[in-house]
């Protein structure tokens, strides 16, 4: 048995970092991470076993052996990598995944944007003229042939949007809620708070589950700058409930002359019923019947790049241009061309499936999601032999759109699920998830989930890959 040892002697066994530095898997590091982060490494690896060894959790030389200490280096190098921003691999059925990026882009979309983004480009040059022309003029154009407003102008996320247009009409003025539409968003992101931010003052009206014209009309005063609607996409309220529909409420801003807003939220610019899916209120919808200013995100069931897009009537699109804070929350040559387009697509077809990849997940009927699942399915059984190792089944399953669009809405879809017998089910979803691959799950019933749905094809053999490397 290997005695312990004077501590002094075990701190004169750890090796240098030039040392460690000269090793193979420092040599990789250094090729994809640079020489200064790997010496960062190497340095954080060796404190945490002088740290061991003072406080007696290493006691012997032979724990204190080149290849232990290497094997230390490499967890150090796996948790850096872990924390980089990179591709994930979402299974899990979720398909506007909060946590994952949201919307995934189509490569048509990528690949169309890169060709402005490497380059220069006209993002603020008439090249008609010849002379300097506006960043908002590009998407302006798109989006009033889409939704049938008259202006538009877009900035870095939702949130900004709905400050700027608070800011813009209701600083130190009254801005008229229901009480039933005053959401909170991810990270507790609060319409309340943001209305404080602007310097505008929230007047709520009517109850939880319960708001009528007259508690619209009761509330109003002189200092009354806007009346607000707020589309709850994240939640539902049900049973004994009435609320105000944005032509109801345009019919009181008209008879007391005050702009009405409403802030749609999850962006829709089709008609969802066409793709099996309940009724969603369209950016057109809220046009059509009056709003004059209509909020929504870019990155949610429109499908593209985080953007926070405002549209409505010129006069009003018109003052929120001149408002300073556009320029601190306008979005950047990367974000215009992405989203332009992708708005391009909705613009050239009436359901653009094969370019919105969210819609095409939305709409794959359920006997292709069984073909696709079983098409994981043989790649995975061609790949490794199952027996005794995990029990592999297709099941059906049920999928959502997440992303705080369309609350408590599941959608059926097919599932590969996996029952592993050597280790436990939440082992595997974290291997999965911590690997090379970093394919992200879910556990259900004791079984490891990979919804299909939220799959892409090339996946498959990476799945296989790293399935392989864990069970095997």
């Amino acid at each position: 048995m290997n005695k312990s040892i004077d501590k002094n002697i075990l701190m004169r066994n750890l090796p240098s970092i030039d040392k460690l530095l000269q090793s193979s898997i420092a040599v990789d590091s250094i090729n994809i991470n640079g020489h200064n982060q790997t010496a960062i490494l190497i340095r954080n690896t060796l404190s945490a076993l002088r740290d061991d060894v003072l406080n007696d959790r290493i006691k012997t030389v032979e724990e204190l052996e080149l290849e232990k200490i290497l094997l230390r280096f490499e967890q150090q190098l796996k948790q850096y990598e872990n924390k980089k921003l990179q591709k994930t691999i979402n299974a899990t059925g979720v398909i506007l995944h909060t946590n994952l990026g949201r919307a995934p882009l189509s490569r048509y979309v990528t690949r169309a944007a890169l060709e402005t983004i490497e380059n220069y480009s006209n993002l603020e040059f008439d090249i008609e003229t010849g002379k300097r022309g506006s960043r908002h003029d590009y998407l302006r154009d798109i989006l009033c042939r889409l939704t049938g407003a008259e202006d538009a102008v877009v900035v870095n996320n939702n949130a900004a949007a709905v400050l700027l247009i608070l800011s813009t009409f209701a600083k130190n003025k009254e801005v008229i809620v229901s009480r039933g539409e005053l959401v909170e968003i991810g990270g507790s992101f609060r319409v309340p708070s943001v209305m404080e931010q602007s310097g505008s003052k929230l007047v709520e009206v009517g109850t939880t589950n319960k708001t009528h014209a007259y508690d619209y009309e009761n509330a109003i005063t002189d200092d009354t700058a806007l009346l607000m609607k707020i589309h709850t996409s994240n939640f539902k309220i049900m049973g004994f409930t009435q609320s105000l529909e944005i032509k109801q409420i345009k019919e009181i801003g008209e008879k007391y002359n005050i702009p009405v807003v409403e802030d749609i939220g999850s962006g829709v610019l089709i008609d969802l019923r066409k793709l099996n899916m309940p009724y969603e209120p369209t950016v057109q919808d809220s046009i059509n019947q009056g709003a004059d200013i209509v909020s929504f995100s870019g990155d949610k069931l429109l499908g593209g790049p985080q953007a926070g897009i405002i549209v409505g009537k010129r006069e009003y699109i018109q003052k929120i241009k001149k408002n300073q804070l556009l320029r601190a929350l306008r979005i950047d040559k990367v974000m215009i061309s992405l989203l332009y387009h992708t708005l391009l697509e909705y613009d050239k077809f009436e359901l653009p499936y094969n370019s919105i990849p969210i819609l095409d997940m939305m709409s794959k009927p359920i006997d292709e999601l069984k073909l696709k699942a079983q098409g994981l399915y043989n790649v995975l059984l061609e790949d490794i032999n199952f027996n005794g190792i995990a029990e592999v089944t297709i099941n059906e399953t049920k999928a959502q759109v997440g992303g705080g669009s369309l609350p408590n809405e599941y959608i059926d879809s097919y599932a590969v699920c996996l029952k592993p017998l050597k280790i436990s089910v939440a082992k595997l979803e974290e291997d999965l998830r911590k690997g090379k691959y970093h394919i992200i799950s879910r556990i259900q019933n004791d079984m490891l989930i990979l919804d299909v749905r939220t799959l892409f094809e090339d996946d498959f053999e990476k799945i296989s890959a790293a399935l392989k490397q864990i069970l095997l």
